[in-house]
């Protein structure tokens, strides 16, 4: 790798392109910029880049097309996805699929440096433990002097089950507990932390009635008696429901199941 980080920008708004360009610039990485899926494909056949910051949606070849192919021809290369609310969803599965991060447009400063640098450590961690395997690999071999001994493969089962583990979502609903954001139908949520946790506790156990102490102690970390837990919890509940529900007086998504608790129902009919 050389000493200039180099970063590939892919989006085709220029307003975004040049100020991003500009950004990342202005912190010495050397940037090229391109228009176009079809545009960063051709950079790509000619070019190797740390990094590429891609746009999810763009006119005929797609973000999506785009990291597939940088993949298959670098796939040490990091890439962060750009996305909008209301293609959140897309973003997950780029992220199934092996892109590092993903950025909310507009994208705040603060977001896509932090976001950057920890891509460019975790290529140069990643680059870095091939090295000792291989090193590990060479003197095993030269010690035992045999073949076939078998290697340890990185834990993707263990990776997807993270993943799987960050985000929530059922009937519409997403949430991104790592961020701390949810949408739903593609329309962000202005949710508190707590309403946020305790949504995304429901949906996790969806159609699984929870206890007003259950809820309590995932969401808040609290321990306490049901009839304590009800009252501090029922205010949350009709909070939330104000922001999800089309009638937060007759809820589809979060039931009160009397004398037991609160469910979210995956049943639309409810």
């Amino acid at each position: 790798m050389s000493n200039v980080t180099k970063i590939l920008v892919v989006d085709d708004e220029q307003a975004v392109r040049l100020s991003l360009a500009e950004l990342l610039s202005m912190e010495g990485y050397q940037v090229t910029t391109a228009s176009s899926g079809e545009e960063a494909l051709q950079y790509l056949e000619k070019a190797s880049f740390d990094l590429i910051l891609l746009d999810l949606i763009m006119p005929g070849t797609g973000g999506l097309q785009v990291m597939e192919a940088a993949r298959r021809i670098a796939p040490e290369t990091v890439i962060i996805m750009l996305t909008a609310h209301g293609t959140l969803e897309s973003a997950i599965a780029a992220l199934r699929q092996g892109a590092h991060d993903y950025l909310l447009k507009p994208c705040a400063v603060d977001d896509i440096l932090t976001s950057v640098s920890a891509g460019l450590d975790k290529r140069k961690l990643e680059a870095r433990r091939q090295e000792l395997v291989a090193v590990m690999e060479e003197t095993l071999q030269e010690l035992k002097g045999v073949h076939g001994i078998p290697t340890r493969q990185p834990a993707v089962e263990e990776k997807a089950k993270k993943e799987e583990a960050r985000f929530v979502q059922a009937r519409g609903i997403i949430v991104d507990k790592q961020k701390h954001v949810a949408t739903m139908n593609g329309k962000p949520l202005d949710l508190t932390p707590t309403e946020l946790r305790l949504l995304a506790c429901l949906i996790a156990n969806a159609d699984r009635v929870l206890s007003s102490r259950e809820l309590v102690k995932e969401v808040q970390n609290y321990d306490c008696r049901e009839e304590e837990a009800r009252s501090i919890i029922r205010v949350h509940i009709r909070r939330l429901r104000r922001k999800i529900e089309p009638d937060p007086h007759q809820p589809q998504y979060i039931i009160n199941v009397r004398g037991v608790g609160y469910m979210f129902t995956t049943d639309s009919q409810h």
